[in-house]
């Protein structure tokens, strides 16, 4: 029988990790302007906000998990990947100390914490988060952001192969095409994680949830 989501996500032990809502990715200087179209036309970046309000109304800590390069790709692998190879041949991409690294405004708080990486897709090879996960007594991850193309799924099997348990709201993620993202979610992200909805989730960690009228 599938947990309840109030138990499988309580705030005592569940973080959300946001996967690259940043000002390069989807927010006003983005490269990725088909992605960013998704998006909008999905409402994934207000699912994403109605999750991160909850989470932190309820003390569930979010982490903002951020890609960066220096300017010497030092640090990076810049050939191993013909995605990376393509992005990269812009010198000024996603550079450490410039706008476009920065969390989008509407879900940034002086709360959060950041994980940023220099390399690769997914956000705990290579990091510290793991350790930051264990230290603040996490069994359980909340997947948002982009993309189901890369990012998302390397999430899910890195902290599924860690032990975590990992909750995915489907309306706060996506990828391109939007199809693409919608098989994903069926067919890969339905093995790995518990789907739910921005709002199903809000809802779990009300403090009023299930209280009588």
């Amino acid at each position: 029988m599938p947990l309840d989501l109030s138990e499988l996500a309580a705030p005592g032990s569940t973080a959300v990790l946001v996967m690259e809502m940043q000002r390069g990715v989807l927010g006003d200087i983005a490269r990725f302007p088909g992605l960013r179209e998704i998006c909008a036309e999905r409402g994934t970046v207000a699912a994403t906000a109605r999750v991160l309000a909850a989470a932190r109304a309820a003390g569930v800590p979010v982490i903002q998990c951020t890609a960066a390069f220096r300017a010497d790709r030092a640090g990076s692998h810049t050939t191993n990947t013909p995605f990376l190879r393509n992005l990269l041949r812009d010198p000024a991409h996603m550079l450490e100390g410039t706008p476009a690294i920065e969390v989008l405004p509407e879900l940034a708080a002086a709360g959060d914490l950041e994980n940023r990486r220099y390399h690769g897709f997914t956000p705990f090879t290579g990091t510290t988060l793991d350790q930051v996960l264990r230290s603040l007594g996490v069994t359980t991850v909340v997947g948002v952001g982009v993309s189901l193309n890369l990012a998302i799924p390397g999430l899910c099997s890195e902290a599924v192969a860690l032990g975590y348990r990992v909750v995915v709201p489907v309306d706060a993620v996506a990828g391109i095409p939007a199809e693409h993202g919608d098989a994903v979610l069926a067919h890969t992200i339905s093995l790995l994680a518990t789907r739910t909805t921005a709002d199903d989730l809000a809802k779990a960690w009300s403090p009023t949830d299930g209280a009588a009228p």
